[in-house]
């Protein structure tokens, strides 16, 4: 991922890292008896600093060679071709492996060895790629939650729990405390250039009314999903349009409750997280919709040295290393890695976030768009544009769904892909 981190690492205190067994070239290549890890991860300087500092706890030498997504998948797919792979482990979110399941090793008899480390059951389903057999060992992940200042819990309506809203009560609740706080919106979502906003739709709200993503896309439950956030647009404050992240205005007291992904949230509380919750996202008509951000780790077919890629992998999911990644680059355990309780405040409330939804038992995986590559950036597009025209214009909601819908099948029918959860896997991707 690109998003930054740096409000959790001003929250974070520095952990000390065990001494190394091997060493770390930033150079992209390694000494003698050294493998190769690839991936698209931690691009920003610092996070991928934090991370070299981190694979120095590796059994043998690891060179970090972190790439763009474009690079990723092609020098993936030119080494695999050209039977001249250098790469020993590829690490990437779900969505970027899933093309590349033909090129990856299956991994069932590492997954073996790793029994104890508790992997959830839909993990180790998904890192089959859409196979019988794993193709990536789970790695890290990480999701969206809602940021409350509890402040705000004056204005929830009578009987609802702040830890299993529905949809109807976040409306109630938006408009119960604009009332309450002088006309002033106590709500805010992600909605500036750089927001991540168009993730609330497809993996929170249209799953939540709707069962789907894609193949729901313009169903009459989409409709009303829409209708809804028309509603609740109407209780939202308008800065929200300018808001690129929401720790920052949540911070300032602009608004009070607000979603994004829990790396853009966990500065909010500062140094006073006890003022603060972060809570799972509401349920809907279907369910408990959330978005999964997975990322694993795979070895290329024909990587150079497999059981030294095995010894490195094995390593990234021990207990240690998945709570550092958490306290360095606010991704969170795969594992049963227990999370201790001197967390930071902030981290350990994104943590029961994220754990309250996925074990929440009306709860509705969704994914990432998975096999977009490049054009991830258009689809997301879309979803922001029924937002501008259906919440901002005042368009119609079945006109703007119908358009859109025409503009996500040509991109969808030039790919060829697919579908991912929540839509039926293996289905014809087609905004139905």
């Amino acid at each position: 991922m690109t998003i930054s981190r740096r409000a959790l690492l001003t929250a974070l205190a520095a952990t000390p890292v065990l001494s190394a067994c091997g060493g770390v070239s930033t150079t992209g290549t390694t000494g003698s008896g050294g493998i190769t890890l690839m991936s698209n991860q931690f691009s920003p300087v610092e996070e991928k600093q934090r991370f070299e500092q981190i694979l120095k706890k590796a059994p043998v030498p690891v060179a970090f060679n972190q790439v763009e997504t474009g690079i990723f998948a092609s020098t993936l797919t030119t080494q695999v071709a050209a039977k001249k792979v250098q790469i020993s482990v590829a690490g990437a979110l779900h969505g970027d492996l899933a093309p590349h399941s033909d090129r990856l090793t299956d991994l069932d008899d590492l997954l073996g060895t790793l029994g104890d480390r508790g992997f959830p059951q839909e993990l180790t389903d998904l890192a089959k790629l859409g196979g019988g057999t794993t193709k990536y060992i789970p790695w890290m992940q990480a999701s969206y939650v809602l940021a409350v200042n509890k402040k705000a819990l004056e204005w929830l309506p009578s009987g609802a729990d702040v830890q299993k809203l529905t949809y109807d009560q976040l409306l109630d609740w938006a408009t119960k405390g604009r009332a309450g706080n002088g006309g002033k919106p106590i709500l805010g979502i992600p909605a500036g250039v750089k927001g991540l906003y168009h993730r609330f739709f497809q993996g929170f709200l249209l799953p939540s009314f709707t069962g789907g993503q894609i193949t729901t896309f313009r169903s009459a439950e989409a409709v009303t999903a829409w209708e809804y956030m028309k509603e609740l647009w109407a209780q939202t404050a308008r800065g929200s349009t300018n808001y690129d992240n929401l720790q920052e205005p949540l911070q300032r007291g602009e608004v009070l409750v607000g979603f994004d992904h829990v790396a853009r949230l966990v500065g909010a509380p500062g140094d006073k997280p006890d003022d603060w919750l972060m809570v799972p996202a509401p349920s809907g008509p279907k369910g408990l919709g959330y978005m999964l951000v997975l990322a694993g780790l795979g070895i290329p077919q024909g990587a150079p040295d497999v059981a030294k890629a095995k010894q490195v992998i094995t390593a990234l999911t021990t207990p240690d290393v998945q709570l550092e990644v958490l306290k360095q680059n606010a991704f969170f355990p795969v594992t049963n890695a227990p999370v201790p309780a001197d967390l930071p405040g902030a981290v350990g409330l994104a943590q029961k976030a994220i754990k309250g939804q996925r074990e929440a038992p009306n709860a509705i995986l969704s994914l990432p768009p998975v096999g977009l590559g490049a054009r991830d950036g258009e689809v997301g597009q879309i979803f922001k544009n029924c937002f501008k025209e259906i919440c901002l214009d005042g368009k119609p909601v079945r006109q703007v769904l119908d358009a859109q819908a025409t503009e996500l099948n040509k991109i969808l029918a030039e790919l060829k892909i697919p579908c991912w959860q929540p839509d039926p896997a293996g289905a014809e991707c087609k905004a139905g």
